[in-house]
């Protein structure tokens, strides 16, 4: 990552819960330590709706007692556009860690200290050390790091999963959607659904047309040019052929496709999911014969803000715990192990462990049913491929568009 020649002038040429949050009354108060006067600042975010919930903002200035607090929902590709043309209207940003290149080689990031975190402590291995299976860079622990010591971050991670295919198991097999080349499968036309992010859009074509013996790619998050254009090709035919109901972008739009049977497999996020099944659908999320797609959200300061200690109060309460049973009730992971203090055991079991489900019916989860997918050790077991910025970005967004034009 750091090896790129990135321009402010290139990027803007090639970008077109629960009650449980309050946690009880979580330690809060060596915030701080960093932050004279917190009541003096505000905090102004911007991210997915997954992350930039009420809720969880109104728990934070309740904690911190900052002065106001205020978020926007958005997909990633405004946002970037968005403060790649100079915008002030935000202290952070909550990106996903391939699109971290586009603020930082921009200059746009104020680094958070780990010395400021006093939540630090207890984050996964994934964040920490790299795998031998990529190269740091491939991976989110190469991504989010100012360099090697590990001592300040570009972002903060707050919330990360691995993602696969949502279904209707009543209409579609599990055997079916175990695989990303369903989505392209002349048998569900008209019926499956893409994400409208270029950066996931095309590495889910990738990975099909690898399950089809079409592409040899070994990394899908970073196809060579070559490889782009064949995607860019099939995703172009595909569309023409009639193959999907909708791409995708917001969260309202996914839950009411997949739940009146529009759309009966998609790529998915996984409270998506879960909030079709709180419906009473029924709706599962797919276990991957050849992997999912790892990434992680996390906090960006923008260094434009003048709220700095309230963006990094911010990160720290993400990594408090309280927060992270929110988001993990619906189908994701924190990166510490924070949440495993302040979660109810048997739920944490269920999320976390591979538990079977105890106690009543919650959100359609019933008595002895499992998590989609099995415990976080077993699903970290079967990444196929970390997001990251593509090597070949321009090309990539320039296909992207062809794409949407066809």
């Amino acid at each position: 990552m750091n090896d790129m020649s990135l321009s402010r002038r290139k990027f803007l040429q090639t970008t077109a819960g629960t009650a449980a949050l309050a946690a009880g009354g979580l330690p809060f108060g060596a915030q701080q330590a960093f932050a004279a006067d917190l009541a003096s600042q505000e905090l102004r975010t911007v991210g997915l709706s997954v992350t930039v919930q009420e809720r969880i903002l109104n728990d934070f200035k309740a904690a911190s007692g900052v002065k106001a607090v205020s978020g926007k929902a958005d997909i990633f590709p405004n946002t970037q556009t968005e403060l790649l043309s100079g915008s002030t209207a935000y202290d952070c940003w909550e990106t996903i860690g391939e699109r971290l290149p586009s603020i930082v080689q921009t200059d746009l990031v104020a680094p958070i200290a780990t010395a400021n975190l006093t939540n630090w402590t207890g984050v996964g291995e994934s964040f920490l050390k790299p795998s031998d299976k990529w190269e740091a860079r491939a991976q989110i622990v190469g991504q989010i790091w100012t360099d090697e010591s590990q001592t300040a971050l570009n972002m903060v991670p707050t919330v990360y999963n691995f993602d696969s295919i949502g279904y209707r198991p009543d209409l579609v097999s599990a055997e079916e959607a175990s695989m990303w080349s369903s989505l392209f499968d002349p048998k569900f036309k008209g019926k499956t659904g893409l994400n409208v992010d270029p950066l996931i859009a095309f590495g889910q074509a990738v990975m099909a047309m690898n399950e089809m013996g079409l592409l040899e790619v070994p990394n899908p998050g970073n196809p060579d040019a070559a490889a782009i254009e064949e995607a860019a090709k099939f995703l172009i035919s595909k569309k023409k052929e009639g193959q999907f109901r909708a791409l995708w972008g917001d969260f309202g739009e996914l839950v009411n496709l997949l739940a009146s049977g529009e759309m009966i497999l998609a790529d998915a996020w996984q409270p998506a999911v879960m909030a079709v099944k709180a419906q009473g659908v029924q709706c599962s999320y797919a276990t991957m014969k050849t992997g999912y797609r790892g990434w992680a959200i996390g906090v960006s300061a923008l260094k434009s803000s003048p709220n700095l200690d309230a963006v990094t109060a911010y990160a720290d309460y993400w990594l408090s715990g309280g927060p992270a049973v929110a988001v993990s009730e619906q189908g994701y992971y924190s990166p510490n192990d924070k949440v495993k203090s302040v979660m109810a055991p048997e739920k944490y079991a269920f999320w976390y462990e591979g538990a079977p489900w105890v106690g009543a019916e919650e959100r359609g989860i019933k008595e002895g049913d499992l998590r989609d997918g099995g415990s976080l050790a077993t699903r970290a077991a079967n990444v196929a491929y970390w997001h990251q910025w593509p090597d070949e970005y321009d090309l990539l967004i320039s296909k992207w568009d062809e794409f949407l034009s066809a």
